[in-house]
């Protein structure tokens, strides 16, 4: 039995060199979009944690590589962008020679931090309440 990782890097170490290429690109964007967040090992994966709340995580099976959004709403407000990456309710797969745009993978983050944050309207909201959202502002209720 293999021994479990402690460290992103342990896991890392552990795959071929081809997943292993892919998860480090992966890795790098999530923390150029999260500069906070943390890096940690969560249910054997590696992942990223903001505010003290589990954030994404990426990892590879024998099959392909794989990132978690960790939200079935993130990935459904993106499934048209997702759709030639084989998404599930929160995983998104991909092949290590076929990767994710380095852009999605932002906007993904991204909207994870601000569902997190509670500012995340999610899909179906208008632009504008969105927009006001993300900037902290509150929407004002008209008064009887």
């Amino acid at each position: 039995m293999k021994a479990k990782p402690k460290t992103v890097d342990q896991y890392l170490a552990a795959l071929s060199d081809d997943k292993r290429a892919a998860l480090e690109k992966l890795r790098q964007t999530i923390r150029a979009a999260a500069p906070t967040a943390e890096e940690c090992i969560s249910y054997q994966l590696p992942a990223f944690r903001l505010d003290g709340k589990a954030l994404v995580a990426f990892g590879a099976t024998a099959k392909h590589c794989a990132f978690y959004p960790m939200s079935p709403a993130v990935v459904e407000a993106h499934k048209d962008e997702l759709k030639a990456y084989n998404p599930s309710k929160g995983t998104v797969r991909f092949a290590a020679d076929h990767l994710l745009p380095a852009a999605l993978v932002r906007k993904l983050v991204k909207d994870r931090i601000r569902e997190n944050r509670g500012r995340w309207a999610g899909p179906g909201f208008k632009a504008s309440l969105r927009t006001t959202i993300e900037q902290g502002g509150n929407r004002k209720q008209n008064s009887p």
